[in-house]
């Protein structure tokens, strides 16, 4: 790896910390990101909000019990105080960025994201179809030309275009797609307002 490019995933990593801790903004003031009032939100952050949570009380009883160890020795004790609240805020942070960022159908585009990880844009008029379809895809296999923006393992909507998009991914990387699964917490209804905004011969 280059300096340009270690430079550039730097601020890519920083701009993706940057959103979630703002999102733990919007999370508190229950307001959400890029839901214009013609906008309808799609959520899909219940299906990981007990594991969300639960990561949350593992790491706090972890700095309590760390904390108790540590006692003795103040400048460690600090160190892994600041690494434990920091956990701490992330995994909430993260949680916040999937709550505060849902799927959004607009009139021009579908936009489909994964809390502060992705923001996909697509068109309707690329959409060929969208329909209920619950899968589980193994996180370590994928299909090319496909796209499984899964929450807690799981989709349940899978798009099909009629031309292919662009993915960037955290790190800048390039994907050409022309099927993406997605998970909501309401698929029927998210299909529902998805297909009212398509063409009537689709």
């Amino acid at each position: 790896m280059g300096i340009k490019e270690f430079i550039t995933q730097t601020r890519r990593l920083a701009a993706h910390e940057g959103r979630w801790m703002t999102s733990l903004g919007l999370w508190m003031v229950r307001r959400s990101h890029g839901v214009g009032e013609a906008d309808i939100a799609v959520g899909y952050a219940r299906a990981q909000a007990a594991m969300a949570y639960g990561m949350v009380f593992v790491f706090v009883v972890e700095t309590v019990g760390v904390s108790f160890l540590l006692a003795e020795y103040p400048d460690i004790h600090l160190v892994m105080l600041v690494l434990d609240l920091y956990t701490v805020l992330m995994v909430l942070g993260l949680h916040a960025a999937a709550v505060t960022r849902p799927h959004v159908v607009g009139p021009g585009e579908l936009r489909i994201r994964r809390g502060a990880r992705l923001d996909l844009r697509i068109p309707l008029e690329r959409i060929a179809s969208a329909r209920y379809d619950l899968r589980f895809p193994d996180a370590n296999k994928s299909e090319d030309g496909v796209l499984d923006v899964a929450i807690a393992s799981q989709t349940s909507i899978t798009i099909e275009l009629t031309q292919p998009v662009t993915v960037v991914s955290l790190l800048g990387r390039r994907t050409e797609v022309h099927t993406v699964r997605c998970h909501a917490d309401e698929p029927q209804a998210a299909i529902a307002a998805i297909k009212k905004l398509l063409p009537v011969d689709r």
